[in-house]
């Protein structure tokens, strides 16, 4: 193992090279910045997803960065003309995505070795376990790992033990890094009654998901403030609204049927607070992403209820949550994985969010639509989907005919739009198209 600087560790690539990264706050982000300052690549390519450091490397001419999971760095990327590319995966494939491209250097960020020389992986399982091992075993290939005082030492469960031995490292960098911080959004009055209507779904006992965003962040809140608890967190991310859930006593974890006594999680990304809640804290764990995400692993929870954001949806129950008119908007990540996983038992709900309009310009549209136009990329297909929920209200939508549908999605649309929503639902009545 090499101890080198980030400035110093640049020079390990070559001109034409490869480099896997994890995602979004377990990216190495001294290194990317300095990679940032060399000019003489001819072909790197880069696998990664949810940037959270802005470096000159990506805007590269040379450097070519494909993303599984946009966020707004991509987005200003790509429409600044940058080599970004995305592929369409879930979070599980990303795994094999990994396994297929082989980057000669995989890279992450981690703790500081502990005693007996072991970096905790902190706030990242994800698919970049394997690779990591992979890499560190491999003589022909390269394990960066960059660590720093300010990543918490985390904690895996049973044979999935979150860290890598520095006799693995090949080029171990230490920093001042502090890992991205996701502030909870200030929740709108929409987002509130979104999320009031959802914690009525809510029994105690519940092994919970959440995603990120205001409506997950106030269902959290209103829970830990409710008279419920007994709750098991079975979730992709682990978010700051978890801590605080955590935090009011709610959260057991005691009969969730697997992984009991602890909050499972493959990801972390919140405040400032919750990387230090999270130090050296056995109460969470976390495992790689094809655990996690696996539908047979969350359907196996006891009372599995998943809360998901949606971007749009129409009167089949197609569901878009990641594109806006057809433009990558952000990923697919455990979005379908969790719909359906939740939907493998009668007593699990797959709730999906959403406020019933959004403005362009001066115009109001409305997110639930009679049919979706040409070139509208599906995120999760209409057998999936089991309960629609707005701000006017909660839409039933499993085991439903089309028609069905469309009037349980017309009650909870904004009342401006409902009279096209129910004239394409009587339209679909057995089986025909609602579209005139």
């Amino acid at each position: 193992m090499r101890n080198l600087t980030a400035q110093d560790a640049v020079g390990v690539f070559r001109p034409t090279d490869s480099l896997g990264l994890p995602l979004g706050p377990a990216q190495p982000a001294a290194l990317l910045e300095a990679m940032g300052s060399r000019k003489d690549w001819e072909d790197l390519r880069v696998f990664g997803a949810l940037v959270t450091v802005l470096s000159d490397l990506f805007t590269h001419p040379n450097v070519h960065y494909l993303s599984g999971f946009f966020g707004p760095l991509e987005r200003l990327l790509r429409d600044s003309g940058a080599n970004i590319g995305f592929a369409p995966a879930d979070f599980r494939r990303f795994v094999a995505l990994l396994e297929d491209i082989a980057p000669r250097v995989m890279a992450t960020a981690a703790s500081r070795p502990d005693a007996d020389g072991w970096c905790s992986l902190s706030l990242h399982a994800g698919a970049n376990v394997g690779p990591l091992h992979a890499a560190g075993a491999d003589p022909t290939r390269l394990l960066v790992v960059e660590v720093s005082d300010h990543y918490p030492r985390t904690y895996g469960w049973g044979e999935h033990h979150h860290r890598v031995h520095v006799d693995e490292i090949d080029v171990l960098i230490e920093s001042e890094s502090t890992p991205f911080e996701i502030a909870d959004p200030e929740p709108t009055d929409v987002e509130r009654a979104i999320a009031r209507h959802i914690q009525g779904l809510i029994p105690d006992g519940a092994t919970l998901q959440t995603g990120i965003g205001a409506v997950p962040s106030v269902v959290a809140t209103l829970l830990a403030d409710g008279d419920g608890g007994d709750y098991g967190i079975h979730s992709e991310m682990f978010t700051t609204g978890l801590m605080k859930l955590h935090q009011a006593g709610k959260v057991s974890n005691a009969q969730k049927g697997q992984f009991d006594g602890v909050s499972i999680s493959t990801f972390a990304g919140g405040t400032r607070e919750l990387y230090d809640w999270l130090d050296d804290n056995h109460e969470v764990a976390f495992l790689p992403v094809e655990v996690v995400n696996s539908p047979e692993v969350i359907g196996a929870n006891r009372s599995m209820i998943t809360i998901n954001a949606a971007l749009s949806v129409d009167i089949h129950g197609q569901v878009v949550a990641d594109t806006r008119s057809g433009e990558q908007f952000s990923g697919i990540g455990g979005h379908e994985d969790f719909v359906a996983g939740a939907g493998l038992d009668l007593d699990d709900r797959s709730i999906l969010c959403l406020p019933s309009t959004y403005r362009a310009g001066e115009e109001v549209h409305s997110r639930i639509v009679p049919w979706f136009a040409a070139g509208t990329v599906i995120t999760t297909p209409r057998h999936q989907v089991d309960v629609i929920v707005t701000e006017h209200g909660i839409a039933e939508l499993q085991g439903k005919t089309v028609r069905q549908r469309g009037l349980a999605l017309a009650a909870i649309a904004h009342p401006d739009f409902r009279a096209d929503l129910l004239a394409a639902a009587d339209r679909a009545s057995g089986g025909r198209s609602p579209v005139p």
